[in-house]
């Protein structure tokens, strides 16, 4: 979703596939709110937030935002275990309704701040909520109320068709503008380590590309490989996201630092998995990982299908809360011996 900036004298916002625009409610900080927060706040906060929504109970929401709010349908998104009681069939149905009524809500929202009845249908998001990222706004709908805002929808043109030294063409008309700012979309958890640019070299000059491909992605917990030592993922690999990645990658990195830390302190030079808890990860993960193919089959192109070409998505069917206690729990017990020992 583009930002439109405020002082644009004349604006064309170009979209393939409009976007789930809830309110975000921007307000300024309470100073005295602000004053009164403890040590350690902030760690309560996120916890709190990613509890929230991953459908666990909490006494108190922290956040209380449009993201919290949206708990029930973020099930597609995000994996969790707080329905592990409920009978599967009977959930996926009550989801599927709580969805239909919470894009209905936005597509209504739409309607009600959009002045122009044909620019605000071209903007209402006909998908499922799990099908693309939600977004959060209280400006980006407004804009379109500007005299100097128009929306080209590109959804029945395949896109813009190409660029001449004036402007663009698309659907066979050419807009003239001044400046074009893309804003094209980006590709996710893809590091130059899985596209083969940067190539990872193990053991024996052994790729790793190559081993997956041969034998698929092996990882233990989504951060080590057998035959790669010291090399440590970071990312969705085999574990648990969340929609809070910064979070994730926090906890990811403390993960990494107490391996580290561990090894130095019993003098060990190497981090590497053994073949078998390499394996039995694997063989846990993919078990338990929720089946979302269908449901991304269904979904307009987006990242989370893999633009339309849906692929499988293995996630730690708990959640990332469950996920995080493991690896505490791991890293306390016997388990860190798996990446501490002999890796033969």
């Amino acid at each position: 979703m583009p930002h439109v900036a405020r002082d644009a004298r004349e604006l064309l916002v170009f979209q393939r596939t409009p976007s789930s625009v809830d309110v975000r409610d921007n307000r300024p900080t309470d100073p005295e709110w602000a004053a009164s927060l403890q040590p350690g706040w902030h760690a309560r906060r996120r916890e709190n937030f990613q509890a929230a929504v991953t459908g666990q109970p909490v006494e108190d929401d922290l956040v209380d935002d449009a993201w919290t709010a949206s708990a029930p349908v973020l099930g597609k998104i995000i994996s969790t275990d707080a329905r592990a009681d409920r009978d599967a069939d009977e959930w996926e149905r009550a989801e599927e309704l709580l969805d239909f009524a919470k894009m209905n809500r936005l597509r209504a929202r739409v309607e009600q701040v959009v002045d122009d009845p044909a620019t605000a249908e071209l903007l209402k998001p006909w998908y499922r909520y799990g099908c693309k990222r939600p977004t959060f706004s209280d400006e980006y709908l407004t804009a379109f109320n500007r005299d100097t805002v128009t929306l080209v929808d590109t959804a029945d043109s395949g896109g813009v068709e190409r660029f001449t030294e004036t402007g663009l063409v698309v659907g066979g008309r050419e807009y003239e503008v001044d400046c074009v700012i893309f804003a094209t979309g980006f590709e996710v958890g893809k590091s130059d380590v899985m596209t083969g640019r940067l190539p990872v070299h193990g053991r024996d000059g052994t790729r790793l590309l190559d081993v997956w491909r041969d034998r698929g992605v092996r990882t233990l917990h989504g951060f080590t490989s057998n035959g790669f030592p010291n090399l440590f993922h970071l990312g969705p690999l085999q574990n648990a996201p969340s929609v809070n990645y910064a979070h994730v990658l926090d906890e990811q990195a403390i993960h990494v630092a107490e391996v580290v830390a561990e090894a130095r302190r019993r003098g060990v030079k190497t981090v590497e998995p053994t073949a078998d808890a390499e394996i039995e990860w694997v063989e846990t993960i993919t078990a338990s990982s929720p089946d979302r193919a269908w449901f991304d089959a269904e979904c307009t192109p987006g990242y989370y299908n893999n633009e339309g070409s849906a692929r499988p998505r293995i996630t730690f069917a708990a959640g990332p809360a469950a996920f995080q206690r493991l690896l505490r729990e791991w890293r306390s017990g016997d388990g860190i011996n798996d990446v501490l020992g002999d890796a033969g």
